[in-house]
Formats: C-alpha cells, structure tokens, sequence
C-alpha cells in the first residue's frame, strides 16, 4: 500500500459528471490533491477530448494518477489508452481496481457512472488508489505492452 498522498486528475463527459463530482470530493476527503480538467457542466460534451487532457496530464506528471468517469467507462478507457504511457482501466469492482494497480501499472480509473453507483464507485476509487505496483515479473509484462505502442 502506497502512504504518500498523490496528485489525481479527474475528468468526465456529461455522463460522468455528477459522479465524478462526487469522487472528487470522497478524494480530497481522504487527502489526495485533485485538478479537475473538465468537463464543468451536465451539458453535452465528447468524452475524448477529457479523456485526451487526464492522459497527457497523467504521462506528463510523474507519479500522479487519473480518474475519467463517463456513462459506462469504456468510451473513456479506450480514448484514454490512445496516449502513449496511460494505461487506463475500467473497474466495477473493487478486486479488479486493486490488481490493475499492482499487475497493470494502471495510472488511469476509468468508471462508469450509468453502471456503477456512487458508493461502489467510491470503494473502487480507494482500491485503485491507495494499491501500488508491485513490479517483479509484472514489470516485464508492462513493459511489453509500453513496446505495442511503438510498433
């Protein structure tokens, strides 16, 4: 378990933005420093320009986290994953949010804010956050998936 309190950028698309309103606070409540880059509003919005903005903020930034929350989570994974460096994942639960941590590197939260209410998603968001990489044979598995993005 990491103890040191890191840097998480938050983003969603109007799909997501109560709930990521609501982690952003469950966060912030447990210590973490959050920077929310949009969107601001339940107004219609295309999820991979935030998704684009956690994932450059995130790679740019070392040692800081994101969280993007859309209606399912996918839309925003996918989008997420297109930035070399993030590995972003989609959790809806919390057994998969702590080992994404610890075998994946994931350095993205991707949540869904139609299929995951906002209790669960809190309990995630504590899995995936307070877990670390464990390295190891894991790290030859990270590493390879980093070299998919150059071929």
């Amino acid at each position: 378990m990491e103890t040191m309190k890191k840097k998480v950028y938050l983003g969603s698309d109007h799909g997501g933005f109560e709930l990521k309103n609501v982690l952003a606070a469950h966060l912030r409540e447990q210590g973490w420093e959050t920077e929310d880059l949009g969107c601001y509003s339940a107004e219609s919005c295309d999820y991979p320009d935030f998704a684009a903005a956690v994932g450059r903020a995130v790679t740019a930034n070392e040692g800081t986290l994101g969280l993007l929350v859309c209606g399912t989570g996918i839309g925003m994974s996918l989008a997420a994953n297109k930035i070399p460096g993030v590995r972003a994942a989609v959790c809806g639960d919390v057994y998969s949010a702590k080992m994404t941590r610890r075998h994946n590197d994931a350095n993205i939260l991707c949540l869904g804010a139609r299929v995951t209410g906002p209790g669960l998603a809190e309990e995630i968001a504590d899995a995936f956050f307070s877990s670390s990489f464990e390295g190891g044979r894991h790290a030859r598995r990270v590493a390879k998936i980093a070299e998919l993005e150059t071929r």
